[in-house]
């Protein structure tokens, strides 16, 4: 069985080294994972969403 994360938000702005204006442009782009409802205040991210993310974006540059 494949336990799939949920990251919050801090972590991922850490991750993925963006602060948060660029991370919402980029969610109403349409070019970043979508947003997990954790709670009616709290989001996430699936952690290997992020992770691939990442790897793409690192091999683009």
């Amino acid at each position: 069985m494949t336990v799939m994360r949920i990251i919050k938000v801090p972590e991922v702005l850490e991750r993925c080294a963006l602060s948060r204006a660029t991370l919402y442009r980029l969610l109403e782009r349409g070019e970043f994972p979508v947003q997990v409802r954790l709670s009616t205040r709290s989001v996430g991210f699936y952690e290997h969403e992020v992770n691939q993310w990442l790897a793409e974006r690192t091999r683009v540059k």
